[in-house]
C-alpha cells in the first residue's frame, strides 16, 4: 500500500523554501519598522515580551548563545533604550532585563508588519489552507518549541513593578 506522506526529502525541501520566505518577511518587517535592530536583537526582544523580565543568562540560554554574546546584545539594546536592567528589591544581586515602552512599541510594530505580510501571502494562496495544512504547521512550530503569537495582544506593563529598582 502506498503512503500518502511525502518523502522526507520533499518535506524538508518545502520547509527550507518556506523558512526562507518567513525570514524574508521578518527582515522586511524589521526594515519597515525602522527600529534599527538586527534579527537576533529582535528575537531577544520577543523573548522578553513573551516571558517578561529575565536574567541575562536565561535570555542567552533561550537564544542558544554564549552568555557573553547575550550580554553584549543586551548592552546594545539597553543603549538603544529598548531594554532596561532592574535589580530585585529583595535580592540586589539579581539583575533582570525588561522591555521599555519603546521596546514594546517596536515589537508591536514589527509583529503587525509581519502579520500583514503573512496575510498577503495567505490571501494569494487561499485555496491551499486546508485544516490538515494548518494542523501540520502548528504541530511543526510546537515541536520546535514555538508558541502562538497572540501573547503580545495583551501586553502586561511590568514597568511599574514596585519590587524592581532601575540599575544605573
Amino acid at each position: 500500500m502506498q503512503s500518502s506522506d511525502p518523502a522526507p526529502g520533499a518535506a524538508v525541501q518545502a520547509l527550507m523554501l518556506a523558512s526562507r520566505a518567513f525570514v524574508g518577511i521578518t527582515v522586511r518587517s524589521l526594515a519597515a519598522a525602522d527600529g534599527d535592530v538586527t534579527l537576533p536583537q529582535f528575537r531577544t526582544l520577543v523573548v522578553l515580551a513573551a516571558r517578561g523580565p529575565q536574567r541575562s543568562i536565561d535570555i542567552a540560554e533561550e537564544l542558544g548563545v554564549n552568555p557573553s554574546t547575550g550580554t553584549r546584545m543586551l548592552d546594545r539594546l539597553t543603549r538603544k533604550g529598548l531594554v532596561r536592567r532592574t535589580r530585585s528589591a529583595s535580592d540586589r544581586r539579581v539583575v533582570r532585563l525588561r522591555l521599555t515602552p519603546p521596546g514594546r512599541e517596536l515589537v508591536d510594530k514589527i509583529l503587525e508588519e509581519r502579520r500583514a505580510g503573512l496575510e498577503q501571502l495567505v490571501a494569494r494562496t487561499s485555496g491551499l489552507w486546508q485544516p490538515a495544512v494548518i494542523d501540520a504547521l502548528t504541530a511543526f512550530a510546537e515541536a520546535a518549541g514555538e508558541h502562538a503569537e497572540d501573547w503580545w495582544l495583551g501586553w502586561e506593563d511590568g514597568d511599574d513593578a514596585t519590587n524592581d529598582l532601575a540599575v544605573k
